[in-house]
């Protein structure tokens, strides 16, 4: 981001745009420690609440039609349980490449459009594997929206009766806000060096 981003504007004012990116992620949860450590406290403390408020379990429940991963929920369009459909589809045909769901509906007004477009389950050396694609990430909080992600990727697994793999995350067009320059600075520099070990 620091050495190949560009500058650029965003509906939130401007901000630094990066390369695409892809990436996985073995194993996360709200427990994490580094989340604990270097995580944005005040986003953090707010997912509590909303985890934690009444109905919060329908909301993220088995037809994923809660609201947490930036925009719409994942529900049932027209009454479709999505999650569902991915299930029975992997049940029928576990070698498939076709488990997708779209979460982006056509002529949706632009405002409404949610930041992941589309998560993507198969099945690979008998572990549930799950991309979620972004079409545009603000990096600085954007770890808050994986973790949600993962606990739909469990919970398919779950029902599969399968382990879950890693959690693949493509992000088209990462960011951050100049506003936030300083703080993602200063989170990145107290984070410890990567070891050759």
């Amino acid at each position: 981001m620091w050495t190949a981003g560009v500058a650029g504007l965003d509906d939130s004012g401007p901000i630094i745009e990066g390369p695409p990116v892809l990436f996985e992620v073995a194993s996360l949860s709200w427990e994490d420690p580094l989340l604990r450590e270097h995580g944005d406290r005040v986003g953090l403390a707010r997912r509590a609440r909303e985890r934690t408020r009444p109905g919060a379990q329908e909301r993220d429940g088995p037809g994923l039609r809660g609201p947490g991963l930036c925009g719409p929920g994942l529900g049932g369009a027209g009454g479709v349980d999505r999650l569902g459909w991915v299930v029975d589809l992997l049940r029928a045909r576990p070698w498939t490449t076709s488990a997708w769901i779209p979460l982006a509906l056509p002529g949706e007004p632009a405002e409404g459009l949610p930041c992941v477009t589309a998560l993507s389950f198969r099945i690979r050396g008998y572990r549930l594997i799950m991309t979620g694609m972004f079409r545009s990430q603000d990096v600085y909080g954007g770890y808050l929206t994986y973790i949600p992600l993962r606990g739909v990727q469990l919970q398919v697994a779950e029902e599969l009766g399968l382990p879950a793999g890693p959690l693949r995350v493509f992000v088209d067009v990462p960011h951050v806000r100049v506003a936030d320059a300083e703080r993602v600075a200063a989170v990145l520099t107290a984070l410890p060096k990567p070891s050759a070990a």
